[in-house]
């Protein structure tokens, strides 16, 4: 299974999500996808996105000004 990250650190909204919806659709179906931003709007962002999609927000955390999200394609 390969490791996919996505960086999208100094990018606000809308680009985390454009560009995690972007690189999901090369993620296989089970495997997760890292994001890291900074953007503090990408937390509610990120959990509508899953929620509309299907995919599963499997963690979400803050450290710093940094946030973490793992999201599993289905």
């Amino acid at each position: 299974m390969a490791e996919h990250v996505l960086n999208a650190e100094g990018l606000n909204c809308p680009l985390p999500i454009l560009k995690a919806k972007k690189m999901l659709k090369d993620v296989p179906v089970g495997e997760v996808l890292k994001i890291r931003a900074t953007d503090p709007g990408s937390v509610a962002d990120f959990a509508a996105f899953c929620r509309q999609t299907g995919n599963e927000l499997v963690a979400s955390a803050q450290e710093g000004d940094v946030y973490t999200f793992e999201i599993k394609r289905s």
